[in-house]
């Protein structure tokens, strides 16, 4: 299992992670992130790649915009 935890990986490493998990093949086209309110996806992330917050981290507050409670 890739590490992926910021205190397990250095800024070039994050980057790296967020670029494959990013890269479906299809182009930014065929991407539905930025039409969903999540702008571009690589700024959506630039937190984890500056280390300030996790992957889990940014994830949550993205999907808390959405529940309604």
């Amino acid at each position: 299992m890739e590490r992926i935890l910021i205190k397990d990986t250095t800024c070039e490493e994050r980057e790296a992670i967020i670029r494959r998990s990013l890269d479906c093949g299809g182009g930014c086209e065929n991407c539905s992130s930025c039409w969903l309110g999540g702008g571009s996806p690589f700024e959506m992330y630039q937190d984890y790649i500056d280390g300030k917050k996790e992957i889990a981290q940014i994830n949550a507050e993205y999907r808390a915009r959405f529940i309604r409670g």
